[in-house]
C-alpha cells in the first residue's frame, strides 16, 4: 500500500513532466518560427526575394538592422532548438528589439499590428508556459 506523500510526489513528478514537456516543445516550435525569420533576413542579404543590389542601396541603419535580425534570430533559434535558459533569454532579446524597432523605427523594421500582437502573444505563452514549469517544480 503506498502512503499518501508518495501518491503526491508521483502527481508532482506528472506535473512538471507535463509542463516541461510542453515547455520543450513550445521552444522547438519557436525555434522553428525563429529560423524562417532569420532564414528571410539572410534572402534579405542575398538578394534572393528582392532585385540584386537592393540591399546595398539601402540605408546604413536598414542594413545593420537586417544583419542584426539576420544573426540573432538564427542564434536564438538553436538555442531555442536545444531548449536552454539563453535561447529563451536571446529570443526575448530578439523579440524585444523587433517590437522596439517597429513602434519607433517603422521605415527601418516593417511590422503591421497583427504581427506586433502575434509576437505579444508568443512572448505572453513563453511566460507563461515558463511560470507554470517552475511552479510545478
Amino acid at each position: 500500500m503506498r502512503a499518501p506523500s508518495d501518491r503526491l510526489d508521483g502527481e508532482r513528478t506528472a506535473g512538471v513532466q507535463r509542463w516541461t514537456f510542453a515547455m520543450t516543445w513550445f521552444m522547438r516550435v519557436l525555434s522553428i518560427l525563429w529560423l524562417m525569420k532569420g532564414l528571410s533576413a539572410w534572402a534579405i542579404i542575398l538578394g534572393i526575394w528582392t532585385p540584386i543590389g537592393h540591399f546595398e542601396g539601402r540605408s546604413t541603419g536598414y542594413q545593420s538592422t537586417i544583419i542584426y535580425f539576420a544573426l540573432i534570430d538564427i542564434i536564438a533559434a538553436v538555442g531555442l532548438w536545444m531548449a536552454s535558459t539563453w535561447g529563451g533569454i536571446l529570443w526575448l532579446l530578439a523579440v524585444m528589439s523587433h517590437l522596439i524597432l517597429a513602434a519607433f523605427f517603422p521605415g527601418i523594421v516593417s511590422s503591421g499590428l497583427l504581427t506586433m500582437a502575434f509576437f505579444l502573444t508568443l512572448v505572453a505563452l513563453y511566460v507563461t508556459i515558463s511560470w507554470l514549469a517552475a511552479r510545478a517544480r
